[in-house]
């Protein structure tokens, strides 16, 4: 009985087959139709969209940027060492120029000179700056060389104009360069111009004083170690000068724990220290003899020397500013300058009409695996009442 109840029920249909090579090639003879119509289909779009879409044409040029090197007031603080060559070193130093001039490249400031320049709302067919700036930006690539040699890509619908707006990138570059050059070369030159000018000030005073010293009591001589005092005092303030500058610029980007600063900062206290110490007159007034007045004259020799010094520093970072906004912008080198492209680089036709052709196929072979599926998921009684749950819960008259 067990026997013939198994052997009169049908066997079991498999829900999914097994998909391999044969499986895979009956399942696409079968559904050859659909697939070669959507694949062809696809292929005349893709034929069309790439005769459709305009001609582009790219402008290429290179350019060799200007070498980073320090200025002529760079060069004088790096001799003088100390506080102010660390500044200069820090401060003025460029790890990659070609990253600083492409970061000019794509200023808003170039970018609003080559629309005007070139009157590419009207060309671009935009109403407002802000989105022909942002077409500008697609149309126009940067890029490095490992040498420092930067290129310029500017795509046009014409040769000429493609041609035309790459090259007039290395113009705006070199007019960009110049402004900023001048620009904080001037700002150096006034604010030496200003300190020096004080500082010329506080050393015709000192000068003064010591002078009616002189007439009102004589100057009491001061030996060989009274003379290295002053000269020591003279010297120290002058570092802790360039310590304080050194000090304010670390302050704009490094944070209280940064141990660069903290150890500048017990540098300076450590010269404070040594400062008050040697003003106390103690040494000073030993070498002079250790009356009031010897001690007197000791300080204002200080004070004359200490001015004298300063005075000559900043005299030579005012003139060595002069030279510097006197000197032209740094030259760009073009060593490529582009010239209208005999080719088109766009748009790739064969590139479109196969990729289209290839994704109307798999588009095709999806939809008719999908098609497979649901058509066999229908005859499932279970789906059935699924897809009727579904539809009831998404009509528009529902049950009260």
């Amino acid at each position: 009985m067990g026997t013939e109840t198994s052997a009169a029920q049908p066997p079991r249909q498999r829900p999914v087959q097994e998909m391999n090579a044969i499986g895979l090639l009956t399942f696409l003879g079968r559904n050859r139709r659909m697939i070669a119509g959507w694949t062809f289909a696809a292929a005349v779009v893709g034929i069309a969209v790439s005769l459709l879409l305009p001609k582009t044409f790219t402008g290429v040029t290179r350019i060799l940027p200007p070498q980073q090197g320090q200025s002529t007031a760079a060069m004088m603080l790096g001799q003088l060492g100390g506080g102010l060559g660390a500044l200069a070193g820090g401060s003025l130093g460029i790890r990659n120029p070609s990253d600083f001039y492409i970061g000019m490249l794509k200023s808003q400031t170039v970018a609003d000179a080559l629309v005007e320049r070139f009157k590419l709302k009207e060309l671009y067919d935009e109403k407002y700056l802000v989105d022909a700036r942002a077409r500008l930006a697609r149309d126009s690539r940067f890029s490095s060389e490992k040498s420092g040699i930067i290129t310029i890509q500017a795509d046009a619908g014409d040769p000429k104009m493609a041609a035309d707006l790459a090259n007039a990138y290395v113009e705006q570059l070199y007019r960009l360069t110049s402004t900023l050059a001048v620009g904080e070369a001037a700002q150096r030159r006034a604010f030496f111009e200003r300190h020096l000018q004080q500082t010329k000030d506080k050393l015709a005073d000192a000068e003064v004083k010591l002078r009616q010293a002189i007439e009102s009591g004589g100057l009491v001589s001061v030996d060989a170690q009274g003379r290295a005092a002053v000269e020591t005092v003279a010297r120290l303030r002058a570092q802790m000068s360039a310590k304080e500058i050194q000090l304010g610029a670390m302050k704009a980007y490094a944070t209280p724990s940064n141990p660069d600063l903290q150890r500048a900062e017990r540098e300076l206290s450590s010269m404070r220290q040594e400062l008050a110490r040697l003003e106390s007159g103690t040494p000073a007034g030993d070498a002079a003899g250790g009356d009031a007045k010897g001690v007197g004259n000791i300080r204002l020799l200080r004070e004359v020397k200490y001015n004298e010094v300063m005075f000559e520093l900043l005299a030579k970072q005012y003139e060595m500013a002069r030279v510097d906004e006197a000197k032209e912008a740094p030259l760009v080198q073009v060593l490529d300058r582009a010239t209208p492209p005999e080719k088109k680089s766009g748009p790739k036709r064969a590139q479109i009409v196969i990729l289209a052709t290839l994704g109307g196929f798999f588009a095709a072979v999806v939809a008719a695996f999908a098609r497979t599926k649901l058509q066999a998921a229908r005859q499932d009684p279970a789906f059935a009442s699924k897809m009727d749950s579904l539809r009831a819960a998404w009509s528009r008259r529902r049950p009260g």
